[in-house]
């Protein structure tokens, strides 16, 4: 519970942003083009996830030095304080140009948040656990970051079920924002309570920043994660962050409709990480890492074909595709990203390697598809994306060793 709640609002934030974009974009980027109003949203949306890499170098400094529990607690806590924030602010038309500064500055502060969070709760877990079910294990962070995302999604599709446009765009969008103070308060209490993993209470800290040695002596592996969450990052921000624009915007479906469809894919996801986590403590992480990699390359095509449509179910299949795609991805990937790395610089290096990956390429994703289906008017340009992705990631499956049933590197 401690491990995944911090993630539970980490991603519920996202998915709250995510989703209310279009309205963030006019209140805080005014235009006469709706367009650049919602690029502009999309791209401080980035500013999230380009923050993600100094927020690994720094709260995985904190983890590697001070333990995992004081960086797991900060995290929390920051992030909850700039959700809060958010709901609180004025609007352009209230205080100008210094509205959307504000809200780049808490988006800011929150990417150097989560860049601590998820990989610090995986190796969190992984340590407290065996070898024989570490990948079940460090999938908990993941399956609170979807549940995180459900909360966020599903409170957008009620409150945009039960509140007109003009009552979200006025005072509705800031709920979700402010409710988010009560899920920080939440997982700060439960994480008082939480016990150092064993590992690093015997690990004996390096004499220089654990960043420089994981730069210096792991940037091999630190390159294959990059590679390895390629296709978990982009996949992620490409279904249920910038689908629910694209669906609305470009296939005309209703946004209560296209809620729906993000809440019941990531339903779906629930049961497919877990049991594609236990699968990989009985087979190894390797068949899982190809089968996303192979499987985005030769699926994302027709399963974006499928959300090209404006029948709910046809749009419904294919992400539900994409769901088991993505669900099986973080399972495989979240154990190797703490089996690949030694105690003393496992925080630093983990965390870089995911928030690089997820900062240079997820979290632009809304953004550049955006722009991009819009200049070149190809609707399948995220499906290529999605391929050139999976490809990558397959290819870096190739390089890695299998770490399935290894003791963690001392």
């Amino acid at each position: 519970m401690s491990g995944a709640i911090g993630n539970v609002l980490e991603w519920y934030d996202f998915a709250v942003y995510g989703t209310l974009a279009p309205i963030l974009g006019k209140l805080f980027f005014p235009s006469d083009d709706p367009l650049i109003s919602l690029l502009a949203a999309f791209s401080v949306f980035a500013v999230g996830y380009i923050s993600r890499p100094l927020g690994g170098v720094l709260m995985g400094h904190i983890g590697d030095r001070y333990g995992r529990k004081a960086v797991m607690i900060l995290s929390v806590v920051m992030m909850g304080l700039g959700t809060t924030a958010i709901g609180l602010l004025p609007t352009s038309a209230q205080i100008g140009i210094a509205a959307p500064a504000l809200l780049i500055f808490l988006r800011f502060v929150q990417g150097i948040s989560v860049g601590g969070e998820y990989p610090s709760s995986i190796v969190f877990l992984a340590e407290h656990s065996s070898s024989h079910n570490r990948a079940y294990a460090a999938s908990w962070p993941l399956f609170g970051s979807i549940v995180g995302f459900l909360i966020g999604s599903g409170f957008g599709a009620v409150m945009s079920t039960f509140l007109s446009d003009a009552s979200m765009e006025s005072w509705g969008w800031r709920i979700p924002f402010l409710f988010g103070a009560f899920i920080a308060l939440s997982g700060a209490y439960f994480r008082r309570h939480m016990t150092e993993p064993p590992y690093f209470k015997k690990a004996k800290p390096s004499t220089k920043a654990p960043i420089i040695v994981a730069i210096r002596e792991y940037w091999r592996p630190i390159l294959q994660i990059i590679g390895l969450s390629l296709v978990n990052g982009v996949g992620f921000y490409m279904l249920w962050v910038y689908a629910a624009s694209y669906l609305t915007d470009r296939m005309h479906v209703s946004t209560a409709n296209a809620l729906d469809i993000n809440t019941l894919s990531l339903i779906a996801m629930l049961p497919a990480t877990t049991l594609a986590a236990i699968l990989s403590d009985r087979i190894g992480r390797k068949p899982l890492l190809y089968f996303v990699g192979l499987g985005t390359l030769f699926a994302a095509w027709p399963l974006w074909w499928l959300m090209h449509h404006q029948s709910f179910m046809l749009i419904l299949i294919g992400q539900l595709g994409f769901s088991v795609l993505y669900g099986v991805g973080y399972a495989g990937l979240s154990a190797v990203m703490v089996e690949i790395f030694p105690t003393h610089v496992r925080c630093s290096a983990s965390a870089l390697a995911y928030n690089l990956s997820a900062g240079l390429f997820g979290g632009t994703v809304p953004f550049v598809a955006t722009y991009f289906v819009q200049r070149t008017s190809d609707d399948f340009f995220p499906a290529y994306y999605l391929m050139a992705a999976g490809l990558i990631s397959f290819l870096t499956t190739l390089t890695m060793k299998e770490t399935m049933g290894t003791e963690l590197p001392k």
